[in-house]
Parts: C-alpha cells; structure tokens; sequence
C-alpha cells in the first residue's frame, strides 16, 4: 500500500476533527460510552475521506523510468536534485594543506 500524501493526510484529520466536533454538538451526548462511539465514528470517516481523496498521478517520466527498470527515480524533480548535489560536491574544495610551522622547533 502506498504511503499517503500530504493532501490525504489533512483531508482525513480535517474530517475527523470537523466530524467529531459537529456530532459532539449535535448529539449533546454526555456520557463516556457516548462520546466514544462518536469519537469511533469521525475516526472511520476520516479514514474514509483520507482513503478516497484522489492520489497524484504518475508522471510520463516515471512510468518510463520503471518500464526501463530505473530504480528510485520519482520524477524530473527529483533527478534534477540528484544532479544538483553531485555538481555541488564536485566544486567543493579539497582538503586543506597543512600548516606549516617553521618557528617550531622539530
């Protein structure tokens, strides 16, 4: 099972906030065995809304990259970051020289 994005995960805590807080209101309910069958209630609602919320879809360049069994490539984004780093590391500075003391005695 994929993992969830950022959209579904606030779909779903929005719902189970939003949910719970309005059957609260609605239903008056004062009694512990009340309040955890409404609380049990927005859970699964959030869960629903949070499984239904559409998924991204797949780009061109990533179905391309598994069809020719590229792994760990998730999109044109992430390979330009990948480039990104291995530019900047290349232009890092070597190690530096020693020091050289030529007052110390040896």
């Amino acid at each position: 099972m994929p993992r969830p994005t950022a959209a579904q995960l606030v779909y779903g805590s929005a719902t189970v906030f939003l949910a719970t807080l309005a059957m609260l209101l609605l239903s008056q309910t004062r009694t512990g065995t009340g309040v955890a069958v409404i609380a049990v209630a927005g859970l699964g609602l959030g869960l629903l809304v949070a499984v239904t919320a559409p998924a991204p879809k797949v780009s061109a360049t990533a179905k391309a990259a598994k069809a020719a069994g590229v792994t760990g490539v998730t999109g044109p984004a992430r390979a330009s970051r990948v480039v990104r780093r291995q530019a900047v590391r290349a232009k890092s500075p070597a190690a530096p020289a020693p020091l050289e003391h030529s007052h110390c005695p040896r």
